[in-house]
């Protein structure tokens, strides 16, 4: 039988509908990757352009083997959280059972439709046909698609619909299975930022700092303290102390810890950069300016911004530092507008602050500023209870690096106890590093330590401030010069010999082991 001219006309119009809504679809699912922002809006897609009503996606969860409406189009939240069903139950069951299409002309007339959600009202005084398709992936029914249809004589099939819905459910199938890969790669990124962040704050957490010494006790004890503030730290110790260990130390043990630490070296940028370098400059601010860039202060906004060498910052940059401090905004360098930030200032210096200020050459009201709270780190010669554990520490480090197993004697450990150690623990750690690439042995011992330790330790003054006697005899060897070191040491403590080991920088158990190895008796003493 041939169609009628309006049958053919309405068949067309369907047909440009249906490429229209699927380009309107298919669009949409490159747009964003959010799942549920996708696929509400291929629901509402399908009732503006088909008039498919209540348009449902319902999914099974695999653990409880039952079918909940995962999105849906025109239903209340109390409607959607009454549909519910078990596999094989209603017609949505019925098609994840049976993984085939079911169309229902007629839903008053049908026993098996439920209506569970209670939206449509009176079912048997409503014209609604209902189509329900299988959403599948690599085969298998994850879910279905639902909608309703008014029901009237047209002379398009709901057959063309299932087709139209089957695309519909294909696409559908492909945007969920995206989702998830997108989220399990997501979960991954995320469980990989942890570890790497776990082990990027490992070693700065102040339980892994190694240390033996009351002094480090007390001052980790009060860098834990200062971390739980937003107090600006002042950092003050020799060069090699491990300032910048105790600066992140601090961050990673604050509520800004999941925040950038952002470090700067105010001795290492010249000073006609170093603003460009910590307020950023705007395009075209200077020759060379060819593009915006940030400074380090947006960088570290949220964060903490560690500044080493602060007495070395320009006069000229500490009246901007000290506005930042004061308002906590500024302006890029070649520009207007003013930044808000929120960071929290660490400096550290090995330079005397006080008499910089009398100098001129450091302002007195940004000085005060950065010292709320100082931490004062000792040397390493002030604490050397804690060059054991360190030697050990450092030992692990570069035995791994460089795939050897070697191990310090005594009587090398007692060599390094015996220096003063100017360059502090930066030193202590080359000097590990030089003692194991170069070893010979698998032993560490005494004459293994680099001559300039070895010699070095006696190079200095004695206790009334003169240089050591025994400088002259350099050419001899590490024992009998730290044989005679001991002997002398004892002369001026009275033969005392816990007051001797004081003053060597060792423990009185190490002088009464040096005190037997080199037999020094009574009578030398």
């Amino acid at each position: 039988m041939e169609k009628s001219y309006k049958e053919a006309v309405d068949e067309i119009n369907y047909k440009i509908v249906e490429l229209s809504t699927l380009y309107e679809i298919a669009k949409s699912l490159v747009s964003s990757i959010d799942p549920e922002v996708n696929l509400s809006f291929i629901l509402e897609i399908l009732s503006r352009n088909m008039g498919m009503r209540r348009g449902t996606l319902t999914l099974l969860d695999p653990d409880t083997k039952q079918l909940y409406i995962e999105l849906a189009h025109g239903l209340t939240e109390e409607e959607k959280d009454r549909g519910v069903y078990k596999v094989g139950e209603g017609i949505t069951g019925k098609v994840v059972e049976t993984g085939e299409p079911i169309i229902i002309p007629d839903v008053g007339k049908e026993p098996l439709f439920l209506n569970r959600t209670k939206s449509r009202g009176d079912i048997s005084r409503e014209n609604i046909s209902f189509i329900s398709v299988p959403v599948k992936v690599k085969g298998e029914t994850i879910g279905v698609l639902s909608v309703d249809r008014l029901f009237k004589e047209k002379s398009i099939s709901l057959e063309e619909d299932v087709r139209v819905l089957t695309v519909v459910a294909s696409l559908i199938g492909q945007a969920i299975t995206i989702a998830k890969m997108v989220e399990l790669e997501k979960n991954h990124l995320i469980k990989e930022k942890l570890s790497l962040q776990r082990e990027l704050k490992s070693p700065y957490r102040f339980a892994n700092i190694v240390f033996q010494s009351d002094k480090m006790r007390e001052i980790l004890d009060s860098s834990w303290r200062v971390s739980q503030s937003k107090a600006t730290v002042l950092l003050r110790g020799e060069s090699g102390t491990g300032k910048e260990l105790i600066a992140r130390a601090i961050h990673y043990h604050s509520k800004r810890c999941d925040k950038p630490f952002i470090g700067v070296n105010c001795a290492a940028i010249p000073d006609n950069l170093i603003e460009s370098d910590l307020f950023g400059h705007e395009k075209g601010a200077f020759t060379g300016a060819i593009q915006t860039k940030r400074g380090r202060f947006e960088m570290a906004d949220g964060g903490t911004l560690f500044f080493d060498e602060i007495g070395d910052i320009p006069l000229s940059t500490q009246i901007k530092l000290l506005r930042v401090l004061q308002e906590k905004r500024f302006e890029r360098v070649g520009g207007s507008k003013s930044i808000n930030v929120d960071v929290r200032i660490i400096t550290a210096t090995n330079m005397d602050l006080e008499a910089a200020v009398l100098k001129g050459d450091f302002r007195e009201d940004l000085y005060y500023r950065l010292n709320v709270v100082p931490v004062r780190i000792p040397p390493l010669r002030d604490r050397k209870e804690d060059i054991p554990p360190l030697v050990g520490h450092f030992l692990q480090i570069y035995n791994e690096e460089n795939g050897r197993d070697i191990k310090i004697s005594n009587e090398a450990l007692d060599t390094l106890l015996m220096y003063d150690w100017p360059g502090n623990v930066r030193e202590l750690e080359n000097c590990v590093e030089r003692m194991i690439v170069m070893a010979k042995n698998e032993i560490i011992m005494a004459e293994d330590v680099p001559l300039n330790i070895g010699t070095d330790f006696i190079v200095g003054k004695d206790q009334d401030g003169s240089p050591n006697s025994f400088l002259k005899t350099l050419d001899r060897t590490i024992e009998e010069i730290e044989k005679e070191r001991i002997i002398e040491a004892l002369k001026r403590c009275g033969y005392v010999q816990a007051k001797a080991a004081r003053q060597l920088g060792i423990t009185a158990r190490q002088i009464g082991y040096k005190i037997k190895k080199y037999g020094i008796e009574d009578k030398q003493i």
